[in-house]
């Protein structure tokens, strides 16, 4: 709830900022005719819409679980973001329009002392309000925010670039209003794709930081009963809330109740420390030396043999059923997954006649 009042009050100074600059923007382009400063007051409008738009995606992003969405509803951030991408698009199309007109039909603009002073002043504005809601967006992990602060601070480059259109204006007569309104529109409309693109790719669900990923195994891997920790899964249900699971590897001789007290230690770790909502499953790993040792010493040798393998792991031999299982990772870009599997199986079980090998094709999810 914190993280959520932050937000929408960083938002809320967002909206009375660009409002201010709407209406001195929105005079001076009338007063002086220039159609770069009215399509750039209509930046501000569109600016202020999409720090609204985060205040009410945050407040719905905030609601508690319940029966139908027992994730909560931290994802609308990103629908959030998705949103402002196209008020963004939208912007840029029809500053686009209205810049194409004034090329097509011409209109000398009328700039004086005071309108380049009000510009100029809203462009170190704009720059200043586009730093603090960056800086609080990555500060609070909330994606509208950062897009809010980054077009912001992107608008205050375009706003002096008004400027410098005004300086040509007055001192060599130069008209390029609505070439310099295209150029507006085309890089407004740039950074609504970028935004959606980004957005989007939070919605599919994208890799978990190798850091997090990286620190989080090294600190499973602390535990003594514990020789490997793999398989790590998480999924971000909103950029606060992150549930996921992990294989851990430890000896086959560990009883049921130390197998619980040791999964739910992790568990209980990793939400203390990470807020994280960890499932820990295991990989029984032999504890007899000799063959198995042996076995698994091979297979480690053969798998050097391909570089696409990035991982093998979960090695087990079940001596009973004289059967032996392992999980392979292998490169997304390669395009040979299963003939990569089928060849080191086929080397295995020509080692190890008397057994039958089992692999499965995981996929690189964290690192």
């Amino acid at each position: 709830m914190e993280r959520s009042r932050k937000i929408i009050r960083v938002s809320l100074i967002g909206i009375a900022v660009n409002l201010v600059l709407v209406v001195f923007k929105a005079f001076v382009g009338l007063a002086t005719g220039s159609i770069a400063v009215i399509m750039d007051a209509v930046n501000n409008l569109s600016d202020a819409l999409s720090s609204t738009i985060t205040i009410v995606g945050t407040r719905l992003a905030g609601k508690a679980p319940d029966k139908k969405h027992p994730y909560g509803y931290g994802q609308i951030e990103y629908v959030t973001s998705v949103t402002i991408a196209v008020v963004i698009i939208l912007t840029g199309l029809t500053s686009f329009r209205g810049s194409l007109e004034k090329i097509i039909y011409p209109e000398a603009a009328d700039y004086n002392t005071i309108s380049l002073i009000i510009i100029a002043v809203a462009v170190l504005v704009k720059f200043g309000l586009g730093r603090f809601v960056k800086k609080q967006g990555q500060k609070y992990n909330s994606e509208s925010l950062i897009a809010s602060g980054t077009d912001a601070v992107f608008d205050s480059v375009i706003s002096f670039s008004t400027l410098i259109a005004a300086g040509l204006s007055i001192m060599f007569g130069l008209s390029i209003e609505g070439w310099l309104g295209i150029i507006i529109a085309v890089m407004i409309f740039k950074a609504g794709i970028e935004i959606l693109l980004e957005s989007l790719s939070g919605i599919i669900g994208e890799r978990v930081e190798s850091s997090l990923a990286l620190e989080l195994k090294k600190r499973i891997c602390e535990y003594p009963q514990v020789n490997g920790a793999y398989d790590l899964i998480l999924h971000r249900y909103g950029p606060e809330k992150i549930i996921g699971s992990v294989h851990i590897e430890i000896p086959d001789e560990l009883t049921a109740r130390e197998i619980h007290s040791l999964s739910y230690s992790i568990s209980e770790d990793m939400y203390i420390n990470y807020g994280i909502i960890l499932t820990v499953g295991i990989y029984a790993s032999n504890t007899a030396d000799g063959l198995f040792a042996q076995m698994k010493a091979s297979l480690a040798e053969l798998v050097e043999n391909y570089p696409e393998v990035l991982q093998m792991h979960g090695f087990y031999v079940d001596e009973e059923k004289k059967s032996v299982s392992f999980d392979l990772i292998i490169d997304f870009k390669s395009g040979i997954k299963q003939q990569i599997k089928d060849e080191i199986l086929k080397c295995m079980a020509q080692a190890y006649p008397d057994y039958k090998f089992n692999a499965v094709l995981d996929n690189d999810f964290s690192e």
